[in-house]
């Protein structure tokens, strides 16, 4: 009987890690306005448009700014400094929850960048990627995308064509804590049986 509570112990201590190795969500987002200068870019008035396996028209709002420019610029590319805001807001429709999902900030942890990529029709796209983190230690990468500039550069604003987020789900903590349930339960029982 022992060993099969060991066993269960063991089990209930290791589902987290493994709940941890591929925990992931997915956002989506498009629209809005990526505005740009020295003192780096922001986005307002996007909306999201994926949240996990949700999907729909508006399931609420997607903004951010970042850090500075620490290399090039909003025209020709660069790199950015951490810090900022990056905030990912439900509406709560489709089971999207209702209130903010994440928010955090740009991290030095990975190159925040900003480039301009050439087309072969002429036109300019410009991607931003970088990570992002919250108070709490939830880690995401994004990937915004615009692609409106046509075949001029950007001049301080332009229309986001799309954006990609995927954020690491904090399932493990909820995991943790059944798991030591698991183990106090198991104790209880071993007790039990010792006392009979």
């Amino acid at each position: 009987m022992f060993k099969k509570v060991l066993l269960l112990a063991v089990l209930a201590l290791a589902l987290p890690l493994a709940a941890f190795a591929d925990s992931s969500i997915d956002v989506q987002n498009r629209g809005g306005t990526i505005t740009g200068s020295a003192s780096g870019l922001s986005l307002t008035g996007s909306v999201l448009t994926g949240v996990g396996n949700a999907s729909g028209n508006n399931l609420g709002t997607l903004t951010f700014s970042t850090g500075a420019f620490l290399t090039g610029n909003a025209q020709t590319g660069g790199t950015l400094a951490a810090g900022g805001s990056f905030v990912i807001t439900g509406n709560g429709t489709n089971g999207v929850p209702n209130g903010v999902i994440f928010s955090g900030t740009f991290t030095d942890n990975s190159p925040i960048t900003w480039t301009l990529v050439t087309e072969a029709n002429g036109t300019h796209t410009y991607i931003l990627s970088g990570g992002v983190v919250n108070a709490s230690g939830q880690v995401g990468a994004t990937t915004q995308i615009t692609i409106n500039v046509g075949k001029g550069f950007f001049n301080g604003s332009a229309k986001l064509s799309s954006g990609d987020t995927n954020l690491a789900v904090p399932e493990p903590g909820t995991l943790s804590l059944f798991g030591t349930g698991l183990i106090g339960l198991a104790g209880i029982i071993r007790r039990k049986l010792s006392l009979s």
